[in-house]
């Protein structure tokens, strides 16, 4: 070591490293300096950075992976209402009613969803909804307040996670005016680092789910009906014309639009939308990052689109489990079956994540993925698959952030974000994964979670 090259603040030894660097390169050991990794490589050269001052974590076998990154994670509400959920084992439940108040309920709720992501490995999420559409809202959770308390935890560096925000300018899982969200996009983001608190872009609802026949599909509901946009318009062709309005306002503004669209009819909208302002805008092509949220219904004939387009996809494996059932109700067990195409999305070109939507499910990715590998059936057993899903909570939200450069994988120059897991997800099944037990949590470099009996040092 020389002034040249200073001490490591962190290094973690004798374990197995998965870098998710484009090789998918292993190591066993990683060193950590400013926040930032300096080597992924052999015990040897992360040891030749201890100093007097650097934290050693003794891995002992376990495996270090990059951090989680769920990439549809409603953290204020989860932080209101964990461990209770949705959707659970028990059936639905909810929680009716005013569940967030003041400053500090916020601030509370924020800081308790950032100790359960830590007790779970995850790093990054996005918070998909916050703005003065919810402001009169029943709960609490999505407001504008919301996103100033965000504002002022990210300025007084008490996050423990890094966190992107879709501002919402209409109601949460309900209706939205174009004039609304014009009014919305004037209003400027608030001033943050980028790095800890990204204000990327807008949520729109274009539509409701399948089993609330609230979809816009092509398929007929047993009254007959196709669902409808939520969006306002005096009929269905004006409604479809403010939600594309919608979209490429946002693309025109260089936000990202992130569109909750389940049927395949809003979804098809959405294409027509962003393939429209790409036209007109050709070198934001690769850089855009607009994306589908759930995307139950999609068609083969849109995922390859969306390929073409680079419209990414989010979806959650739990909620498809969980309402396929109540999908064959409202259209029939063939729609069903062709609902959620898991592996259409993993084998396609699409930018494909998983995610929780917690806490309408568990915030656990071990449970989304052992779902998804269950959703696949025979096609689970390939090999590679735990890796490709790994890579759906790690780098692939990354790049739906924007953030590709500087996180979702260990290399050096990249941020220190990983987790430390009791056993190596890729020798085991993914049914069993739920199994494997999150050790500790570092963001930036620094430990925020410990389980409870573990030593690293």
């Amino acid at each position: 070591m020389s002034a040249d090259h200073p001490p490591a603040d962190l290094v973690a030894l004798g374990g197995h490293v998965l870098t998710f660097d484009p090789a998918d390169t292993r190591a066993t050991a990683l060193a950590v300096r400013d926040g930032r990794v300096t080597t992924t490589g052999t015990d040897a050269a992360a040891a030749a950075q201890i100093g007097p001052a650097t934290q050693v974590l003794d891995l002992a076998g376990r495996t270090l992976m990059p951090g989680i990154n769920d990439s549809h994670l409603h953290a204020t509400w989860l932080g209101a209402v964990w461990p209770d959920t949705l959707i659970s084992e028990k059936g639905l439940s909810g929680h009716p009613g005013r569940l967030i108040g003041g400053e500090e309920e916020r601030r509370a709720a924020i800081l308790r969803a950032g100790r359960i992501c830590a007790s779970l490995g995850i790093t990054s999420y996005t918070e998909p909804g916050l703005g003065p559409g919810e402001d009169d809202g029943e709960t609490g959770c999505f407001s504008q307040a919301v996103l100033d308390t965000y504002t002022a935890l990210a300025a007084a560096g008490e996050l423990s996670a890094r966190v992107t925000v879709l501002r919402l300018f209409g109601v949460l899982d309900g209706p939205s005016t174009l004039a609304d969200v014009t009014r919305g996009l004037r209003t400027g983001a608030p001033a943050t680092d980028p790095e800890w608190l990204n204000v990327a872009g807008v949520k729109i609802f274009a539509d409701g789910i399948p089993p609330m026949r609230s979809a816009w599909t092509c398929h007929r509901y047993p009254d007959g009906s196709h669902g409808s946009l939520l969006v306002d318009g005096a009929d269905e062709a004006a409604r479809e014309r403010s939600l594309r309005t919608m979209i490429e306002l946002a693309h025109r503004a260089g936000l990202q639009a992130g569109v909750h669209a389940t049927g395949d009819r809003s979804i098809g909208a959405v294409i027509d939308a962003v393939a429209d302002a790409l036209a007109d805008d050709p070198d934001r092509a690769g850089a855009a990052r607009h994306y589908v949220i759930h995307g139950d219904l999609v068609t083969p004939e849109q995922v390859a689109r969306m390929a073409r387009l680079g419209i990414g996809l989010t979806t959650q494996p739990v909620i498809a489990q969980a309402t396929a059932g109540m999908v064959a109700g409202a259209l029939g067990a063939d729609v069903a079956g062709s609902a959620w195409p898991l592996a259409a999305l993993l084998d396609g070109a699409v930018p494909f994540t998983l995610s929780s939507d917690a806490p309408v499910t568990t915030p656990d990715w071990r449970v989304q993925i052992a779902a998804a590998a269950g959703l696949l059936g025979e096609r689970a057993a390939r090999p590679g698959l735990m890796t490709r899903l790994l890579r759906c909570y790690t780098t692939a939200p990354a790049a739906q952030d924007g953030a590709e450069s500087w996180k979702g994988s260990l290399e050096p120059g990249k941020v220190a974000d990983f987790c430390v897991l009791a056993h190596d997800p890729l020798t085991v099944t993914p049914a069993d994964l739920p199994e494997v037990a999150v050790d500790a949590t570092v963001v930036d470099g620094r430990v925020v979670y410990v389980r409870d009996g573990v030593r690293l040092d």
